[in-house]
């Protein structure tokens, strides 16, 4: 890199300048005031820490997101955290010892070996909220309606919710007998979506008709509300845990009926299996029109604190808030900008504290030079201070032609 590139920064890390900063900083604090109005407490986790336990309960796609590094203290590995869920997993198992349902939420930047997509950010900043210690659909009800005024705040479009289960292939998978490969190969093709290369491996690897016709339907299962009457006919003699499962899709789905606003619409995908190696039942994620990924996913993942020497059930959710702020349609109030002229006159004095209080912005000059034209719009100023013909100070109305 030569001299002239030294303000270049790595692919996927970007600033945020003041205006699109101030945006996210507006709506970081207006979520948080949200999540602890519903009773989730804010919580602050390490951006570094030992790998061990910044890996527990993740999936490998974590791993290879997760910058390593050795500690030069202790001579162990390290990471940059990559995702903030095991983390308060660990709080809740750890420090907390509370016996009832624990509500955390937390914002803050996690790192990433790689853009997990194109467009997106490897510093993401990742705002979210977790329940623990509670087992029935109610958390996960609570948690999705949660997720959907949080798009709301944001006002970031349309919002579609789509809702699927993991425990529904994991539990054909285990009716059917396959080994942990065949089971990754038919997870990786329903993952694709590829119908044809279902049908084929399906009819090649599963002897059992009734099995076979299962998982070869459970892969077409997406749509609106009537996937779930498609999925009771075609599941009706599937394994006790499948209907369970589907029932609880259903029971979930009810209950958003009456909670959400009626501008969110509700999907089901239940050959869904994104976070399958740690999500544990129901799994939802959140779209919108203007954004080609979701944004906002989360899901159940019963027993992750178990490492922590507590298994407790747990659901959550998170998104990222560079990826709101971009999308967010929101026009950010910016209120009175003032300049003050630089006297230490008393009076003065009170009034900038006492506009200051009022929720005005007060920007003091540094010395007494000739306010420009130039300089009262680069600071965006609305208005002025002057001194008073009669004496004191008032405030002052800009117009383009004031100095």
């Amino acid at each position: 890199m030569t001299r002239a590139d030294r303000w270049l920064l790595p692919e996927g890390v970007e600033e945020l300048l003041p205006p699109q900063a101030q945006k996210l900083e507006t709506l970081r604090r207006e979520i948080l005031d949200l999540y602890r109005s519903w009773g989730y407490e804010f919580v602050m986790t390490p951006l570094i820490e030992y790998l061990d336990s910044l890996l527990v309960g993740s999936s490998h796609d974590l791993d290879l997101h997760t910058f390593k590094l050795t500690d030069q203290l202790s001579g162990r590995m390290m990471g940059l955290r990559a995702d903030i869920t095991p983390q308060v997993a660990r709080i809740d198992a750890r420090n907390l010892h509370r016996n009832g349902p624990v509500r955390l939420c937390y914002a803050d930047s996690v790192v990433h070996t790689r853009p997990q997509g194109l467009l997106t950010s490897r510093v993401p900043i990742r705002i979210g909220a977790e329940l623990f210690g509670h087992q029935s659909v109610a958390c996960d009800i609570e948690l999705i309606a949660l997720m959907a005024r949080t798009l709301q705040v944001a006002d970031a479009g349309p919002i579609h919710i789509v809702l699927g289960h993991v425990g529904i292939f994991r539990s054909l998978v285990a009716a059917a007998g396959l080994s942990k490969e065949l089971e990754t190969e038919l997870f990786d093709a329903m993952q694709r979506k590829a119908y044809n290369d279902i049908d084929e491996w399906v009819d090649a690897q599963i002897a059992n008709p009734n099995h076979a016709q299962m998982l070869r339907t459970l892969a077409r299962l997406s749509g609106g509300r009537e996937v779930l009457d498609q999925a009771r006919e075609a599941l009706a003699h599937a394994p006790p845990q499948v209907r369970e499962a589907l029932e609880e899709v259903v029971s979930i789905a009810d209950a958003l009926g009456q909670r959400l606003d009626p501008s969110i619409s509700v999907g089901f995908d239940l050959s869904e299996l994104r976070g399958y190696e740690y999500h544990t039942g129901i799994v939802f994620a959140a779209y919108t029109p203007q954004y080609g990924k979701a944004i906002a996913r989360g899901g159940r993942y019963d027993d992750i604190g178990q490492v922590f020497g507590r298994a407790r059930p747990a659901s959550g959710f998170d998104a990222d808030l560079k990826i709101l702020t971009r999308l967010s349609a929101r026009e950010m109030a910016t209120g009175q900008r003032i300049l003050a002229p630089a006297s230490v006159d008393p009076a003065l004095l009170a009034q900038i504290e006492a506009l200051r209080d009022s929720g005005a912005i007060v920007i003091t000059q540094l010395d007494e030079t000739t306010v420009s034209e130039e300089l009262l719009h680069e600071l965006q100023c609305t208005h002025r201070i002057i001194a008073a013909p009669q004496g004191g100070w008032q405030l002052v109305a800009l117009t383009s032609t004031t100095v």
